[in-house]
């Protein structure tokens, strides 16, 4: 029986190189000039430092635009709401207090946005059934045609996580 995989993968290589791009355009730009303003990848937690708030969400706005640039969806990031730090690592800014915001980047799918597809293929009655496993979801046919107007449905369908269709198989 044809089968495919509903999956949420992350390009680790794309969102490393849209922060070194973003690293190097803070440390040219002249608004960040003195502001303390940095990147810390930290593998699947991305962490903005600046010295003002409004500074890290400019550090935010430009790490959004690499991340679109090379092609990684902005669904996949998990914003964190703007930290008081204690102190700047900037030697220029010692003593004076910062923001952060940390960024948690999501990989896979996690079991309600798997129970809410499962749901949606079944409310539809498309002629095929979908299973949870692990972090995907597998869909099965009697037809490739039934699959293909399957992936169309959930193409058409908003849901809030990034998804790609893989081991599509006769």
């Amino acid at each position: 029986m044809p089968t495919f995989d509903i999956v949420s993968k992350v390009p680790w290589h794309e969102v490393d190189n849209a922060i070194n791009q973003a690293q190097k355009e803070i440390a040219t730009r002249f608004d960040f000039r003195g502001t303390g303003a940095d990147i810390e990848n930290k593998k699947e937690t991305i962490v903005l430092v600046a010295n003002a708030e409004d500074r890290v969400k400019a550090v935010l706005d430009v790490l959004k635009e690499k991340l679109v640039k090379r092609k990684v969806s902005l669904k996949h990031l998990d914003v964190g709401k703007i930290e008081a730090t204690g102190k700047v690592a900037s030697t220029s800014l010692m003593g004076k207090s910062g923001s952060k915001i940390s960024i948690t980047v999501k990989e896979g799918i996690d079991s309600d946005h798997a129970k809410q597809i499962v749901k949606w293929i079944k409310d539809e009655k498309l002629k095929v059934q979908a299973s949870i496993v692990e972090q995907q979801v597998r869909v099965t046919g009697k037809k490739k045609d039934d699959l293909q107007s399957c992936i169309a449905a959930i193409r058409e369908k908003e849901f809030d996580i990034e998804l790609q269709f893989v081991n599509f198989r006769d």
